[in-house]
């Protein structure tokens, strides 16, 4: 349900369960954050998220969410993983993004969607609070009135409006999503993992 490819110093991590509109697992969640970990360790240079099918993620499995999973430490770890990776990181969003699974993308450097995505966040209807680093992660995005209007008022955010917003950075076609992360990662992965590390740190 996740798979890992590693090629030149670009780990591409996909989550792949689209028939479950890539609804995450607990053990999805930590080998992603296992994968994470490793590339820290390993020097990677670009470490993309991607989704298989039409959705990146519906957010937590809905069976393990009651289950606890949607209150789990899992997911600070997970977004705390890729928040914390010296080289450039790059959501590839190619589609709908929801729930607890904007926490590894508010996390990522870049974040590339295509034109259908929609975000929403639906932790005031659920009952659930959001895991503790994303409403801060999201405020510096697209600051805290925006912040609130995902997260309290429960707004499903469409593509054109989360680019203006600063939610996402670029939209593009379906077709032309993996050419454009390629294009992103190139000088990253022609870089040393210390170059690539030295200059994120700058930033």
């Amino acid at each position: 349900m996740i798979r890992v490819e590693k090629e030149d110093g670009l780990w591409t991590v996909t989550i792949d369960r689209a028939d479950k509109a890539n609804s995450l697992t607990g053990e999805m969640l930590r080998t992603i954050a296992e994968t994470a970990e490793a590339a820290a360790r390993e020097g990677a240079r670009v470490f993309v998220l991607r989704g298989e099918g039409k959705v990146f993620s519906a957010g937590a499995d809905l069976d393990e969410a009651r289950a606890g999973l949607a209150t789990d430490g899992v997911w600070e770890r997970l977004s705390g993983a890729i928040a914390a990776l010296p080289c450039l990181t790059i959501a590839a969003l190619n589609g709908t993004l929801a729930g607890g699974a904007m926490g590894m993308v508010l996390a990522c450097d870049l974040r590339i969607a295509v034109p259908s995505a929609k975000f929403f966040y639906p932790v005031m209807k659920l009952g659930f609070l959001p895991q503790p680093s994303d409403p801060k992660r999201m405020a510096a995005l697209v600051g805290p009135a925006r912040a609130k209007m995902i997260l309290m008022a429960g707004q499903k955010i469409e593509a054109e409006e989360a680019l203006s917003w600063g939610l996402i950075d670029r939209i593009v076609a379906p077709e032309a999503l993996n050419e454009t992360v390629m294009t992103l990662a190139a000088d990253a992965r022609g870089a040393t993992p210390e170059h690539v590390a030295g200059i994120k740190g700058l930033i």
